[in-house]
This record gives C-alpha cells, structure tokens and sequence, in this order.
C-alpha cells in the first residue's frame, strides 16, 4: 500500500465523453496519488474502461482535461505519455521469445545494449522467470504470460501502469495467486497502478482506493473499509458484497440514534449519522455477517437496545467457512451468514422452517437516504 502524498499525482478534471447518444463517461473529476493502487470498480458499460482509454491516449475526451504530474496530457497521443497498458489477452508477440519481448520497447526507444540487457534482466528477476527468458509466449502458462506482460510494461519504468480486467481470463486459483504477486510487484517498484475491474472482491483486496462507478459518474471514492462499512448510495451498498435493505420512514430520534418504521416489519433502531430528520425516508443496508440467527433471543443484558425480531428459516446453504441463512421476517426476507469459527457438531442445529431470532446491534446498521441509488 502506498504512503500518503500531499499532492495530486494524476487528475481527471470533469471529465465527459459520449458515443453517439451515449454518455459514457459524466463529468468525472478524481484524483490519484503518486505511488497508490487505485481501481476503478462497477458493472459492464459503466464508464471505468473509458476513463482508462483516456488517460492512456486512446480516447479523447468531449470536456474536461487530464493531468499528469502537473502537465496537461489531454491531447498528446500515446507514445507521448508515459503510461502503459497491460491488457486481459496479454497482446504478447507470438513470435519472440520472452526476453525479447520485453525488451521490445527498450530497443524500439534505441536504449544501449548494456543498459537493455540489465533492465530486461532486472525485471525477469523480479517476476522470478529468468529461468523462462527464451520460452516463446505459447510455452507459457496464462500466469506466466501475465506476469511477462506486466513486467514488459513496467521495463522502461513509466510514471503510470494502467491495468484493464488482467487477470479476467484466469480460472479462480490462479486469479487469487496473481492477486498476490500485484500486490507484491506494486510494493517493489512503487509506480502508480490504475486497476479497472468489475470484480469487488479484486479490488477490495489490492486497493488503496477505490472509485465506485455506476452510468459513467463516480458515486463513492474511498478506501476498501469505508466503501463496505459506509455506503454513500444505494448503488455502492448493493454492489459491494451482500446486504440486506430496509425501507422506511423515520418515526423518531433519541439521542444519536433513530426509530425506522418499515412496511411490513416492525420498527428498527439506527445509528443516525447522517442527522436525519423525522419523517425523511431511508435505506438501511444491513450485512449478513452483522446479523445473528439463534432459536433463542439474546439473553436480556445482551438484548438491550438491538434489533430482535423472530423468523422462520426459509433456505439454508452449507459453504464450509460459513452457513448463509435466507429467513422470512414479516413481509420481508433476509439473508444472515453464520461463520465457522468453531466446529461443534454438539450443538443444536438450525434447520429448514425453524422459528429462529434474528437480531443485531442499531450501530451495525447504515442509512442512506432512499433513492440515493442513480
């Protein structure tokens, strides 16, 4: 992870591009810091893929500038940045060895042999495929050609790495194993990473910071922790894992917390954060894993102050690390996750149809105000 700079390194300053009728890119202004491992994350046609063309010079924007290190680039065609992109089909040359193409850029930019050769050298160290250097690309694993495309993008040290879904065509051990080496790779060589992505789960575990995009704007922009824990929309809550919402009006408010009457379902209290009013409609997004399953209540000194509220269990699903519950409570259904900290096959079992509990702290709720989704 990158240490904090005081400066904008990169920034996008409202920022729009649009094909035909379609807006795909909405007067975006963000900025990166030098150093950090930033992604852009949301669904397919959202706009994330566009904003990484601009900034690597294959698009240009209708409004608004770019820029890099203080300088604008708006308008400078890619070889002119330096900024490389490492694709998802590596665009690797089939008929070079690995060595060479590596080293392809450098001697493209008529780099002295010397110097060629301990840069190239360098870098197969690094990614630990010195021992690889003369295989041809088809002699290669889909990792290992990865590993080689990103180390042939990183050769001439530029001041950005663009990444755009790498390791999307990776089966899933081998995407969680090269989850790993970017990370590690990032840590060594300190240069910027912009990561696109429409995995969350990529991006929460790689990122200093994420940018949430949904129809071409930026709806959140924060670290891992505070997009998962404090959703700004509806949109952000929903994409970033599971979670369970609760829609309603706000009936009353004692202290710093509130009383949601839900249709369908009794009142809920809530942490008000965001100083919400009486009669202001919410959504409370509530995460399976805040939320507890019991055949009994809390016990009363426990149960003080949470939302508990009886159910019948309408599904069940056994994933080894944890058990995910789908539970009726009143008109609404819910999701809870039991995680498997303990193995105790003594202990009573919850099943199919059971009238269980389900309850959970007001604090381990978090509202936004409805509609907030775009």
């Amino acid at each position: 992870m990158s240490e904090e700079s005081g400066s904008d390194f990169l920034v996008f300053d409202r920022v729009t591009k649009r094909f035909g009728a379609l807006t795909a890119v909405n007067d975006v202004s963000l900025s990166v810091k030098k150093g950090e491992f930033f992604s852009l994350l949301g669904p397919s046609g959202c706009g994330k893929t566009t904003l990484l063309r601009m900034l690597g010079g294959f698009e240009r924007p209708d409004s608004g500038r770019i820029y890099l290190e203080g300088r604008d680039i708006t308008d400078l065609p890619p070889n002119q940045r330096r900024v490389h992109t490492v694709f998802q089909n590596y665009a690797l040359f089939p008929t070079m060895t690995i060595w060479d193409n590596i080293a392809f850029s450098l001697k493209l930019a008529k780099k002295p042999k010397g110097e060629i050769d301990e840069m190239v050298d360098s870098i197969l160290e690094m990614i630990q495929m010195s021992d690889q250097a003369w295989k041809y690309p088809s002699q290669l694993s889909g990792g290992q050609k990865q590993r080689v495309a990103i180390a042939r993008a990183l050769v001439d040290r530029p001041q950005v790495l663009l990444l755009d879904e790498p390791l999307a065509a990776l089966d899933l051990k081998l995407r969680q194993h090269m989850l790993l080496e970017l990370d590690t790779i990032h840590d060594q060589v300190g240069i910027t990473f912009i990561y696109v992505t429409h995995d969350q789960g990529e991006a929460m575990s790689l990122s200093d910071r994420i940018a949430v995009i949904n129809r071409g704007r930026v709806e959140q922009l924060d670290g891992p922790a505070k997009i998962y824990e404090a959703p700004q929309s509806r949109f952000v809550a929903s994409f970033i894992g599971d979670t369970n919402f609760l829609t309603g009006e706000i009936v009353s408010i004692d202290g710093d917390y509130c009383r949601i009457e839900v249709e369908g379902f009794p009142c809920v209290s809530a942490f008000n954060d965001k100083n919400l009013q009486v009669g202001q409609r919410v959504d409370l997004s509530v995460r399976p894993e805040k939320i507890r399953v019991t055949l009994n209540p809390p016990l009363p000194e426990k149960g003080a102050g949470i939302n508990v509220f009886p159910s019948k269990v309408k599904d069940i699903v056994y994933q080894g690390v944890y058990t995910k519950y789908w539970l009726k409570s009143g008109n609404l259904q819910i999701s809870a996750l039991k995680p498997h900290s303990r193995f105790l096959l003594d202990q009573e079992p919850i099943t199919w149809n059971d009238d269980v509990f389900v309850w959970w702290h007001p604090d381990d709720g978090y509202m936004v105000e409805e509609g907030a989704e775009t």
